[in-house]
């Protein structure tokens, strides 16, 4: 018979409080255009992106998510101090070591929280709900710090006709805690590593050891058509397991947060979904562009503070790409 003690977390988890933080910088199209030859048209109704946000060098990875995990926090009523653990999701952090989660921690008051970081692109902001959850429901944290941030204007080639125009900056943050209901459903999780090469840095961190490299800087490249066929008919499959795992129809939806990717994408996604016309679908898209890790929180954050959506309400979240990995699931907003 086990001598381990029962573990003696919440039964249920649920996101308490959202934040996000946009840099100041707005870029339109028109900056795009004077690297690529395109045009404002083109760039629109490949991605349906007008605007998108560069991040100063003062808005770092850590301070972006300082400013997003402030709001979260508020939001949540929760003192920094009950955070148990940080969780950071992040591809353009370039400190291999240590974790970005740490000085985060550090910055916002948290004292010492379980931190860390984790690399699951597109994917990641879901990737850190599923954990967080397991650890709230587990009882090894009582709040945790779900954050999302990139700054992908570091790796976009501003000379590559594919994808110039498609990165932004940001950062978006939730506080997952504890709940009487069920309101985190089921997480769809997974990956596709035989489709890595689909979406790719350009060059490996170790072939480019100095400024006088014959090597570009590193920069995050894709296989478009690849990219957009995976999404539509795949993650449209993924996202109604999630639906089916949360035991709710697409009638029972009010929210559709799907990773902000493209236009093209989230419209195609809604079509195969066959989602209601009563569903809110997020579209942040068209003046943040894609953000990676931070475009759900950054979507949902937009939806609440506008009122296009409201706290009680049942969303659908979906996150996707490289690796190619996802993860979906049906959460109550806060």
């Amino acid at each position: 018979m086990s001598k381990i003690k029962p573990a003696k977390g919440s039964p249920y988890a649920r996101i308490m409080g959202v934040g996000g933080y946009r840099p100041v910088r707005v870029v339109p199209n028109e900056v795009i255009l004077e690297t690529i030859d395109s045009s404002d048209e083109w760039i629109r109704s490949r991605s349906g992106i007008a605007t998108r946000h560069w991040a100063s060098p003062q808005e770092t990875v850590a301070a972006m998510s300082v400013e997003a995990s402030g709001k979260a926090l508020a939001a949540a009523g929760i003192a920094p101090e009950k955070i148990g653990a940080v969780i950071v999701s992040t591809v353009s952090h370039f400190k291999q070591t240590p974790a970005v989660a740490t000085e985060i921690a550090h910055r916002i008051g948290a004292g010492k929280p379980a931190a860390f970081d984790i690399s699951a692109g597109c994917a990641g902001f879901g990737y850190g709900l599923t954990l967080a959850k397991g650890l709230v429901v587990e009882g090894s944290a009582e709040y945790v710090l779900v954050i999302g941030v990139e700054r992908l204007s570091d790796l976009t080639d501003l000379e590559d006709r594919a994808t110039a125009f498609l990165f932004g900056d940001g950062a978006g943050a939730v506080v997952v805690g504890p709940s009487d209901e069920p309101a985190i459903g089921p997480s769809v999780w997974g990956s596709e590593g035989d489709k890595s090469e689909t979406i790719k840095q350009t060059v490996p961190w170790d072939e480019y050891r100095s400024t006088d490299s014959a090597e570009k800087f590193p920069a995050i490249t894709q296989e478009g058509q690849a990219v957009f066929r995976w999404a539509v008919f795949e993650m449209a499959k993924v996202a109604q397991q999630a639906l089916d795992a949360a035991g709710i129809t697409a009638d029972d939806l009010d929210v559709f947060i799907p990773h902000q990717a493209n236009m093209r994408i989230i419209d195609s996604m809604v079509k195969t979904l066959k989602l209601p016309e009563h569903v809110t679908v997020a579209r942040d898209v068209e003046t943040t562009g894609n953000t990676s890790a931070a475009s759900i929180p950054l979507a949902m954050e937009r939806l609440l503070a506008t009122g296009a959506a409201k706290s009680g309400d049942t969303a659908l979240v979906i996150g996707f790409g490289a690796g190619l990995v996802y993860a979906a699931t049906v959460v109550t907003l806060p």
